[in-house]
């Protein structure tokens, strides 16, 4: 079978032309664009679906040379770090505290679940887990830097087991997120607090405009790539310092925050509109590039457990948000935006979060709670708690 290999610039390119697909099937889709399901995530699968195609009749399949989508994903996280004002985060913490709370139970329920599939069906419970947060909270990164680990605690082929799994939780997290937050907006006759309804319903919004300059965006974009690379060193010492590997993104959101916040401190000139226009701009084409290079043949070859396991996950996290997410977060717009966020990086990888969410406000309206609470939560703050509650999981069924 012939290997078509995309390098870096190539894939980029394809990325691009995959979003742009997106916007017009979206477009043209009526039900894509009513159930929010965003524009990367239809290209990204579209091109998935026809690559799995191809390879199934054994004709070739095409792979990616990922280095761009990664700095695409790092620089978007970047941009999410300008978010996080230090006297913002004292008034709006009871919305972080209540995120993480629900989400570290999910990491509990899901390696729980995920383990007693796996006995119950006779495997080792260790693939539970490479099904469980492993895969799900933590995404295709986690699955990758955790699968030795499983692997060496007993669990043959638990990478393989745990990658497939991240690559169905990408694309189901963006798939339920914005068709239940539409379901909760409906049902409870939501409204944003700050855009008037019309029929019942939000009209579709225009795109946010704002008056700008070269200078602030080239200041903008300079603040970004300064706290990426500075963000390199901060990860590589985090983990020297906690013994195991964090998402490439964190070490560059932490020091964004720093930068934000001194820059909010002296009072200088801080080009937020401008930041987060390239956030959206880098968002979009990493998504679509990391959909588009889904192996979607991969699931064909789960076993039953296996599909057992990621069938009741997707039940487990449908019923969490719909009755407890969404009750506990104060069941109103911000709420379910939240929900929507929370199933995107429950399921997948906080980029579906902030996909899921962007989808839904350029529709219903803007929700500053659930765009500030929800990165810090699967951005940040449950990488901790999933890697302290894996590394147990690993050492109670080992």
């Amino acid at each position: 079978m012939t290997e078509i290999n995309l390098n870096m610039y190539h894939a980029v390119a394809l990325g691009a032309v995959m979003y742009w697909l997106g916007n017009v099937l979206t477009r043209k889709i009526t039900i894509l664009s009513r159930f929010c399901i965003p524009a990367p995530l239809v290209g990204g699968l579209t091109f998935a679906i026809l690559n799995t195609i191809l390879y199934a009749s054994g004709i070739a399949f095409v792979t990616f040379d990922n280095t761009l989508e990664t700095v695409f994903m790092v620089m978007f996280f970047t941009t999410v770090g300008f978010t996080v004002s230090i006297p913002l985060l004292m008034k709006g913490g009871k919305a972080v505290l209540l995120l993480l709370g629900l989400s570290i139970v999910m990491i509990v329920l899901q390696n729980g679940l995920g383990g007693a599939v796996m006995a119950l069906m006779g495997k080792s419970p260790l693939y539970g887990i490479g099904c469980g947060s492993v895969a799900l909270v933590g995404g295709p990164g986690t699955a990758a830097a955790i699968g030795p680990d499983l692997e060496a605690a007993g669990a043959v082929g638990a990478r393989a087991v745990s990658i497939a799994a991240a690559t169905f939780g990408l694309a189901a997290g963006s798939l339920m997120g914005g068709p239940t937050a539409r379901l909760l907006i409906n049902k409870n006759h939501l409204q944003c607090k700050t855009v008037a309804a019309s029929d019942g319903e939000m009209a579709e919004l225009e795109p946010e405009h704002f008056t700008s300059t070269s200078n602030r965006f080239i200041k903008g974009f300079m603040f970004i790539v300064l706290c990426v690379g500075i963000g390199n060193w901060v990860s590589a010492r985090l983990t020297e310092f906690c013994g195991f590997s964090f998402p490439a993104y964190i070490g560059a959101m932490l020091v964004a925050v720093v930068v934000r916040n001194v820059a909010d401190g002296i009072h200088t000139e801080y080009p937020g509109e401008e930041i987060e226009t390239m956030g959206n701009m880098f968002l979009s084409i990493f998504l679509s590039m990391a959909l588009s290079g889904l192996k979607l043949w991969q699931l064909v070859d789960l076993a039953l457990p296996m599909i057992v396991c990621l069938a009741l996950q997707v039940v487990l996290m449908f019923l969490f948000c719909y009755f407890l997410v969404f009750r506990f977060m104060g069941r109103d717009y911000d709420a379910a935006v939240m929900t929507a966020g929370f199933i995107g990086f429950g399921m997948g990888a906080t980029s579906n979060a902030m996909a899921n969410m962007q989808t839904l406000t350029k529709r219903y309206g803007p929700s500053p709670t659930a765009f500030f609470a929800v990165p810090m939560v699967g951005g940040l703050f449950i990488d901790f708690f999933n890697a302290a509650m894996i590394a147990f999981n690993i050492g109670l069924w080992s």
